[in-house]
């Protein structure tokens, strides 16, 4: 397989990214993106599958949650070690095509120069990776699977409330939160927990009904610091 960089594939990439997460994450050495593509589900509100603090803090997501876990000072050395081998590889770019019919989208950001951060944007399966590329296709493998035995439930403290203007199939809910709905709409804002309880969160959308009006609402849990 060869590495292309198609229009096609091209245009596919950036149309996730423009619906990807646009907050930043303190302290954050690797986050780790990935598209869903999955009916009934809002990409724009998917949870990072993978986050690396300084401090050794770990979050590894789903399309709706979060787990949190901590590693010890050899494991965060090792992840360290990997993501600047991956920064030195020969030729990387800021777009990385994996086969000729790429499926799946990924964000890569290393983060640990504030200075010079990277970030690649990935199409395709990393199985598919020529050799050259083994070093980012088997760390972004690796991150999009990780597991970790410290890793437990995350219970947020707020979320990104993400609003629409779209109906979904079933009945709705009337609007519940003390942002006012037309803040909502032009940009997300944060929530207590404690208000987006009983709500679906992540990726997984609910529909909300205010006058003749039906929206669509997200809540992506934000990490310690991050800002929507």
């Amino acid at each position: 397989m060869s590495l292309r960089h198609g229009p096609a594939a091209l245009a596919a990439a950036l149309a996730w990214a423009a619906a990807s997460r646009a907050g930043e994450i303190p302290d954050a050495l690797v986050v780790l993106e990935a598209s869903v593509d999955l009916p009934g589900r809002e990409a724009a509100a998917v949870p990072p599958r993978f986050v690396l603090l300084r401090d050794g803090q770990v979050f590894a997501g789903g399309s709706d949650r979060l787990y949190a876990g901590k590693l010890d000072k050899r494991e965060l050395q090792a992840l360290d070690k990997r993501a600047q081998q991956v920064r030195k590889l020969p030729g990387l770019g800021t777009y990385v095509q994996f086969g000729a019919e790429p499926k799946g989208s990924y964000r890569l950001r290393l983060l640990k120069d504030k200075d010079k951060p990277v970030e690649i944007r990935i199409a395709g399966s990393p199985a598919a990776a020529l050799a050259q590329m083994q070093p980012l296709a088997s760390f972004v493998a690796d991150l999009a699977s990780f597991h970790h035995p410290s890793l437990r439930p995350f219970a947020p403290a707020s979320f990104a409330l993400g609003v629409r203007e779209g109906a979904l199939a079933g009945g709705c809910r009337p609007w519940a939160f003390t942002v006012a709905l037309e803040d909502a709409l032009a940009a997300p804002r944060a929530v207590s927990a404690a208000e987006a309880s009983g709500w679906p969160t992540g990726a997984l959308p609910a529909s909300v009904c205010a006058g003749d009006r039906r929206y669509v609402v997200t809540l992506r849990p934000l990490l310690p610091g991050e800002q929507p």
